[in-house]
């Protein structure tokens, strides 16, 4: 189908509804975690004072999960991706296109009028994805001149669109529960890293603290996690040992579930 793209992001707008499944969109919460602080990634258009999740509608011969990596690849220059659908937000009245002052900058900033007549103004069901990446290794993109992308704290109190900051609040307790089940770590810290940093990842995650020596000790226990025979270098303390994950044992692990062990 022939687009004449881009398809992403508010840019779509811009496209007749013909070419989307109706009523249907995706939003992406990007999580990456950065100097013990986890982060995820939010847009923001020219105009608006607020920010939003990465998000598009799904062509009519597009698979959802497709769209969704389509989203992220653009976003992020990734490929390969721990991507997850999470939840399906579809509340009567979830009508996306109707937040108090959109309208105007939608006209003054990307030429689109958004009347009562535009599709944008229906209602919409979106899938919430969450993704798992790498800080240092994704090297964002806005899809648009008048878009900005930046990784912001979880937490940071940022005004969001829409239902946008309750999707992100489902992301984030879908990821606490799995903790419980699937490993998690790989995806968002470097290729070696120290028994705290994994440590302060789950207790970010879980909004609690955790007993250090019982933490490292189940964690080693699980055996995908190795010690490996180096120190941290360039510290002013004591050299933390360096860590990694057996990648073959950790793909393993993820699909099978085990005991929360934390």
């Amino acid at each position: 189908m022939e687009t004449n793209k881009p398809v992403s992001g508010l840019a779509a707008l811009s496209k007749e509804a013909r070419f989307f499944h109706p009523g249907f969109s995706i939003d992406c919460v990007i999580f990456g975690f950065h100097k013990g602080k986890l982060k995820v990634l939010l847009t923001n258009y020219k105009g608006f004072d607020f920010w939003m999740l990465p998000g598009s509608f799904v062509l009519k011969d597009e698979n959802v999960d497709v769209a969704a990596h389509r989203i992220l690849h653009e976003l992020t220059g990734l490929k390969k991706l721990y991507l997850q659908q999470f939840y399906l937000f579809g509340d009567a009245d979830r009508r996306i296109g109707m937040q108090k002052g959109s309208q105007e900058v939608f006209k003054d900033v990307l030429g689109i009028t958004i009347d009562h007549e535009h599709w944008f103004h229906d209602r919409f069901i979106t899938m919430g994805y969450y993704a798992l990446v790498d800080y240092t290794k994704a090297k964002i993109t806005p899809l648009s001149e008048n878009e900005r992308a930046e990784w912001k704290e979880v937490d940071s109190g940022q005004p969001t669109y829409a239902d946008h900051q309750a999707i992100v609040r489902k992301a984030l307790e879908t990821i606490r529960f799995s903790l419980g089940l699937v490993p998690i770590g790989h995806e968002l810290l470097p290729e070696k890293f120290t028994m705290t940093e994994l440590r302060v990842l789950y207790e970010t995650i879980l909004g609690r603290p955790l007993n250090r020596r019982n933490f490292e000790r189940k964690a080693i226990s699980l055996g995908y996690i190795i010690k490996l025979d180096e120190k941290r270098k360039g510290v002013a303390y004591k050299a933390p040992s360096l860590f990694s994950f057996d990648k073959k044992k950790y793909k393993q692990a993820q699909t099978k579930s085990f005991h929360y062990w934390f």
